[in-house]
């Protein structure tokens, strides 16, 4: 059915499409009709029975969450008889609730304690004692305290519905009903705490919070996750310089409130005990604390000498640095340090399918496109452990619109569970397994393809060949590893493209070497590293090379540095990040670290050093070189060879991760990638 509907709101004349729930007819008059159970884009539930209205010539009151617009109706959401059945509902609800709302983490954010305070339900006809279980607890991060519990079954649905895990159910009847994890006594799930922040009251609490804070007391921040490359918004609740809690609650982002364990909870990296906090100069093979002024100078001082004798200087960039720094750092040393060995660790072959698509930004999806359209293919990715808001935005599509979604995988996925078909395909293969499928995708109106690193170079172009072959409109996006991958390529971080993917020979350069090159170079002068680990598990060629570092932690390549500087991490500086399927996502400053500089100011301290004047980027050069993706006619394909991907899962994030003691304290971590089993 289509079209609109009319009827009448509380006087108020209403018109909304055919088939809304009468609950949300009114939330779009901005009428409030109070719900516990409902929830947008569950099951309906109707058990809390609070969003009672009544209809005219309906012999009852209704379920408004239940209950579809009709043409002419007319309904009260605030009569005598409503007020007093949402009394008596609250009446029943708080028949076994604990009063103990001035220790309960859920306070000044309970949705049972507003409505209580709103309809004055002050006296309680129950004398009986109230039914007690001991509070449990399911794992590090998920508290169960029973007797608060309203039974809404929110968390029961958005573990099975929404993450498509199924982790919790509900025992027992009447009075006795309670939650229960799906190992009777803990949890084993993805433990990404959406089922403590969907919890209307205090009957799930996190481990980590609990006890620590009130929601008025606290800076809430909205920033980029650091980790994954999706892109997704947390809201960081700051106290005392201490990041306390993280949530998207207010729904900002791209993700609206969906995060996953370590966007929720892998923040704790940020005060680890062994932060690098003091610049640190090697001296006959021992570190040794020294100011940031003769930190800077030392490498100021040798940058130049190679400079001045023509040696050969490498710049490894970082996934994880922002755009504005990204920018800055490969003009400084290009333009100052006269180096074009300027490399990051790549995970994804965007490049290719830029240079594939021929510049044509309605071919690339955006995070969006994933819920709308019609039909989905995931290929070479493990992506409710890889891309998790994107495996969301999937499951969602599927429960909502039916969507259908094809896997290509080497090994089983999550997506399996509801896939309209799988097929199981080693690296490097995955487009001959994907031709078995021409038939079935030419007959779908509309396809969004996702690709993970194992399609790279050639096959990219062949892949886009593909799509195009079917005679549908096809948008591709190319599945990147860490928060800021995209960025580092779209801001230049490569030997052989400039700032938009234009090609080095268009000013006059000849291309660079790439990271392993620089690695590998036994004639290298000089490597500045920046917020990566690339000396983990090697030796650099060029033994007396003069190496800094520039990293949060005294990391494997920093013990290997002879100057170190310690940086500020994402959640300690302000700029945007661009996520794998190209969106600019902003960051903020939510906490500092007493001794950290942002990456941005060490790279503007040792500029001036250097005798450079180069200029923070604005805003608009972000824009500018984002909106010139893509439109260079390089093939890319020398990227093919180059791909290291992070394979990273829900519970690892690089280095990141491993100074994540929540992250470590789970039973879960590490995980495997392509292990999923219903």
């Amino acid at each position: 059915m289509s079209g609109l509907v009319k009827l009448t709101i509380d006087g108020r004349a209403v018109e909304v499409p055919t088939g809304t729930l009468l609950i949300n007819a009114a939330k779009m008059a901005g009428i409030e009709i109070p719900a516990f159970c409902y929830y947008e884009g569950l099951s309906l539930q109707a058990a809390c029975r609070m969003c009672l209205v009544e209809i005219e010539k309906s012999p009852k009151l209704v379920t408004s969450c239940t209950m579809p617009v009709a043409e002419g109706m007319v309904v009260h959401t605030n009569t005598p008889q409503v007020v007093e059945a949402r009394k008596s509902m609250l009446e029943f609800i708080l028949t076994n609730h604990p009063l103990d709302c001035p220790v309960c983490d859920k306070g000044g954010e309970c949705e049972l304690q507003d409505l209580t305070f709103r309809y004055g339900v002050d006296v309680s006809r129950f004398t009986e004692f109230k039914y007690h279980v001991p509070e449990k607890q399911w794992s590090p991060i998920v508290y169960f305290d029973k007797p608060r519990c309203i039974l809404c079954y929110r968390c029961v649905r958005i573990c099975k519905e929404g993450m498509g895990v199924g982790a919790l159910g509900v025992v027992n009847r009447g009075v006795v009903s309670e939650i229960t994890p799906n190992h009777g006594d803990h949890l084993e799930c993805d433990e990404c705490g959406m089922c403590i922040d969907i919890c209307p009251v205090g009957a799930l609490t996190s481990g980590i919070y609990r006890y620590k804070t009130r929601p008025w007391e606290m800076k809430h921040v909205g920033t980029a996750c650091a980790h994954c490359a999706d892109g997704c918004t947390t809201t960081l609740g700051v106290y005392d310089n201490r990041v306390i809690r993280g949530n998207n609650q207010d729904r900002s982002g791209v993700n609206g409130e969906f995060l996953c364990v370590k966007g929720r909870y892998a923040f704790d990296f940020v005060s680890h005990e062994e932060r690098l906090r003091t610049p640190l100069i090697k001296k006959d093979g021992r570190f040794e604390e020294v100011s940031w002024s003769e930190a800077l100078r030392t490498v100021a001082k040798k940058f130049d000498e190679i400079r001045a004798r023509g040696g050969k200087l490498g710049v490894i960039g970082s996934t994880r640095t922002t755009n504005e720094e990204n920018l800055y750092l490969q003009e400084l040393a290009r333009r100052t340090l006269g180096t074009n060995h300027i490399d990051h660790r790549r995970s994804g072959d965007v490049a290719a399918l830029l240079a594939a698509v021929g510049g044509r930004p309605e071919a690339l999806a955006r995070t969006e496109d994933l819920y709308h359209r019609q039909a989905a293919v995931v290929i070479g990715a493990d992506l409710a452990q890889q891309h998790p808001l994107l495996a969301f935005q999937l499951r969602a599509n599927w429960r909502h619109h039916r969507a259908r979604v094809y896997v290509v995988t080497r090994g089983p996925v999550r997506e399996d569970s509801y896939a309209a078909l799988s097929v199981r395909a080693e690296p490097g293969n995955e487009l001959a397994a994907l031709e078995g499928l021409r038939g079935t995708l030419k007959n779908e109106p509309e396809l969004v393809i996702l690709f993970g690193d194992s399609v790279r170079g050639e096959a990219v172009y062949r892949l886009v060949e593909f799509g195009a072959s079917l005679g549908i409109p096809v948008k591709y996006v190319c599945l990147v590893g860490h928060s800021n991958s995209r960025g580092a390529m779209d801001m230049g971080l490569m030997p052989d493209f400039l700032p938009g993917y234009r090609p080095v020979q268009e000013e006059g350069l000849e291309p660079g070497l790439t990271l392993p090159e620089m690695l590998d170079s036994p004639d290298l002068d000089a490597l500045w590293i920046v917020g990566a680990n690339a000396l983990r598990k090697r030796e650099l060629a060029a033994a007396d090379a003069f190496v800094v570092v520039q990293d949060l932690f005294l990391t494997e390549t920093a013990q290997k540095a002879n100057v170190v500087l310690p940086a500020a991490s994402t959640y300690e500086k302000t700029g945007t990040v661009t996520n794998t399927c190209g969106e600019l996502i902003g960051v903020k400053r939510a906490v500092s670290t007493m001794g950290a500089k942002t990456d941005l100011d060490i790279f503007r301290n040792l500029a001036v050093m250097l005798g450079a004047e180069i200029a923070p980027p604005a805003p608009s050069e972000i824009y500018a070189h984002m909106s010139q993706r893509g439109m260079s006619a390089a093939p890319g394909l020398t990227h093919a060879g180059l791909m290291d991907p992070a394979n990273d899962t829900l519970f690892t994030s690089g280095t990141l991760g491993r100074y994540s003691k929540i992250l470590n304290s789970l039973k879960e971590a590490p995980g495997e990638l392509y292990r999923w089993t219903s």
